[in-house]
């Protein structure tokens, strides 16, 4: 069997009693590594400052090797914070208008993609495969193969693919694409995904569509798939059962008693929805007053990227948003909006997502989101909550059992929340197993298996 190289933007390095980080990505992609032996190498999140980072940093663990570079502070804003999150991340996700495109950090997020190939070749042996993952790195084959690599390299896209008309608004698309054929398999969230990235090689004539799964584009052949990402299902269907002990999710349990809790955790990011849901939660309350003092709409959302304005100026308006709806609806004993804006640990997340009734996950746009399947494997099958999603998020390809929802008509998303709060057990029971059946089939570790198994030769 083949080693396994992993290459992605950031390592979940295990810490010094050997633990890794939680997360059904992590977890997959460590149990991989583990099968087969091999590398994950990627930024240490260190920055060298202005002087040229030192050797790879590297820590074994069994049969695992964990190799990490530090990158120069010029490296971490060119590459990291300019090109990566403030042009492929905005216009990925359909957000031209914010999209800051410059020639230094487009330099810039090349040379970082060269310099972590330069960094990775000497670490390869002849058979081994590797596997890149996210936008951050979608040169890092192009570099490889012109350092004389031929190994099989594959490359999963965690976010959406946008199509022909949005992608080619970004000066360096031509590259981007070309990029992308370099590699041998190409793996997208949804089958919507992997049609804009066809329509874009048609579309600007660089490539064909040869049937089965297979493209041509810039005198090479590859396959091109949909590989909807998933959880450790099973795994954290039992971890939500034993957190309904955790002191916190009984204090949280004793806070609600008597109301209907509501439940949306996203990171901090204009992608995610957050100012349009309170907006629908707000219509909710005002349009069903019966449940006024009835209900608690909890939003956990912890910072992200707040050194990109962006993320700053979102921070503040959301704060803003959530206090003025306060303001306007509390009563002396209920307040409408619980708003958390930090990180809450996976084992009380797990617990707060079964004491919710309504699961609430209505992205503008999302590669696949997998709170949403988190929250349907949290359910207790006796009363199990409803997931309102939205169907820009990869997820609503799956999760069929949802009620789906358009993130920007308020008005409906509100009408989705009195109809989640409202309906029988018996039709709640019906769609979460409808759900539930398929997360249990299609989990992580399937994810990662049908991946690695169309790379390998």
């Amino acid at each position: 069997m083949s080693r396994l190289v992993i290459v992605s933007n950031r390592v979940p390095v295990p810490d010094k009693g050997g633990i890794a980080p939680a997360g059904g990505l992590a977890v997959a992609l460590k149990a991989a590594l583990e099968e087969r032996g091999g590398i994950w190498m990627g930024w240490s999140g260190k920055s060298s400052g202005e002087h040229e980072p030192q050797p790879l940093a590297r820590l074994q663990q069994g049969n695992i090797t964990y190799a990490l570079t530090d990158l120069t502070d010029t490296d971490v804003e060119e590459y990291y914070h300019g090109f990566a999150n403030r042009v492929l991340w905005p216009i990925c996700h359909y957000r031209l208008d914010l999209a800051e495109y410059g020639r230094k950090e487009m330099a810039g997020y090349f040379r970082v993609n060269r310099f972590f190939a330069h960094r990775l070749a000497p670490l390869i042996e002849p058979d081994d495969l590797i596997w890149v993952h996210d936008y951050h790195l979608i040169p890092l084959a192009a570099e490889l193969r012109q350092m004389g690599l031929k190994n099989r390299i594959g490359f999963f896209l965690h976010i959406p693919w946008p199509p022909a008309d949005v992608l080619f608004t970004m000066p360096v698309h031509e590259q981007i694409m070309r990029g992308l054929s370099h590699y041998d398999v190409v793996g997208f969230q949804t089958d919507h995904d992997l049609e804009n990235f066809a329509g874009c090689l048609r579309r600007e004539g660089i490539g064909d569509e040869l049937g089965e799964g297979r493209y041509s584009a810039h005198g090479r052949t590859f396959k091109g798939g949909a590989y909807p990402i998933s959880i450790e299902t099973a795994a954290f269907a039992e971890f939500a059962q034993r957190a309904a002990t955790n002191s916190m999710v009984k204090k949280a349990r004793q806070s609600i008693e008597g109301r209907s809790l509501i439940i949306g955790v996203d990171r901090l990011d204009y992608s995610k929805g957050i100012t349009q849901r309170i907006d629908a939660f707000e219509r909710f309350i005002l349009a069903n007053p019966a449940q006024q003092g009835r209900v608690t709409y909890l939003q956990i959302t912890p910072k992200s990227r707040s050194e990109v304005p962006e993320y700053e100026a979102m921070q503040r308006t959301v704060a803003e948003q959530a206090g003025r709806v306060n303001g306007a609806l509390s009563a002396v004993d209920w307040v409408p909006i619980r708003y958390i804006n930090r990180s809450v640990g996976r084992h009380v997340l797990a617990g707060l997502y079964r004491l919710g009734k309504v699961g609430l996950v209505t992205p503008l746009r999302d590669g696949m989101n997998l709170v949403a399947k988190e929250y349907v494997a949290a359910q207790n099958p006796d009363d199990p909550g409803v997931l309102v999603l939205s169907r820009f998020a990869g997820a609503a390809r799956e999760l069929k059992g949802s009620l789906l929802v358009n993130p920007y008509d308020i008005e409906g998303t509100a009408n989705a929340m009195a109809r989640a709060l409202s309906m029988p057990l018996e039709e709640r029971k019906e769609r979460w197993e409808m759900m539930m059946d398929h997360l249990l089939e299609h989990d992580v570790s399937r994810w990662c298996r049908d991946f690695l198994k169309d790379l390998a030769p």
